[in-house]
């Protein structure tokens, strides 16, 4: 499963990681969220211990969605040495999230 990314979490897993960040910017009543949270499962069981990869809901959590632009979920984010590397705005294949973090590792 994906990590659980918060507001008050974000910092210290995304920002100050050693490895790269995926974070899906997601919404429970979003439909194509619910598309692209099995795949962002699936990515952190293939990518566990070289990268680390979460969901941030962005309901609940609208500091850092409001900081990094997004405007349209699901937007996924990618970060390497807490540096916004790369994004994807709407659903994608597995391939599109894999082939961005294996650019970073």
């Amino acid at each position: 499963m994906a990590l659980q990314i918060t507001d008050s979490n974000f910092e210290e897993i995304v920002l100050k990681s050693d490895k790269p960040v995926m974070v899906d910017f997601w919404a429970a009543w979003c439909g194509p969220c619910r598309m692209v949270g099995p795949i962002i499962d699936e990515i952190s069981k293939d990518y566990d211990g070289r990268a680390i990869v979460g969901k941030l809901d962005v309901d609940a959590n609208q500091d850092y969605a409001a900081k990094f632009g997004v405007r349209n979920i699901p937007t996924v984010l990618l970060f390497d040495k807490g540096e916004l590397v790369g994004s994807q705005v709407g659903v994608a294949p597995k391939k599109a999230y894999s082939d961005a973090i294996d650019a970073v590792l």
